[in-house]
């Protein structure tokens, strides 16, 4: 069998922009972004740490590492999913995110999965 479909993953992402929590005035734009992550493989793995990189649209890059998402370091079966929303803050009207999943298989084996960079928008500022 083939080693790389062993250890796959499917990242899927919604974002929010949260008005409510956001101050315009101050340039604080707050958005809650919902992750999906699927194990396409054929090994469970467990999900350890997390790597981000925020971007705002003015040059200001965050950076962010912990363990486990939301808490929790969720093993996922073949075929099982996980799915958890956080939130962060930037500086513009727009900006974007990316990162990495740090994992480990079941049979000791450590892999990364890459977080798709996704948008940031505040509504009716991109077409």
């Amino acid at each position: 069998m083939n080693d790389e479909k062993k250890y796959e993953m499917d990242v899927s992402v919604r974002t929010t922009y949260l008005p409510e929590q956001s101050d315009e005035k101050a340039d604080r734009h707050v958005f809650a972004y919902t992750i999906t992550i699927s194990n396409t493989g054929t090994v469970a793995s467990q999900l350890i740490s997390r790597h981000w990189i925020i971007n705002s649209g003015d040059g200001n890059v965050h950076e962010v590492r912990g363990l486990g998402v939301v808490g929790e370091q969720p093993l996922l079966k073949p075929g099982d999913s996980f799915e958890y929303t956080s939130g962060t803050a930037i500086t513009s009207l727009a900006g974007s995110m990316k990162g990495s999943y740090q994992m480990v298989a079941e049979d000791g084996f450590h892999f990364t999965v890459d977080i798709p960079e996704f948008i940031l928008s505040v509504p009716r500022v991109l077409h």
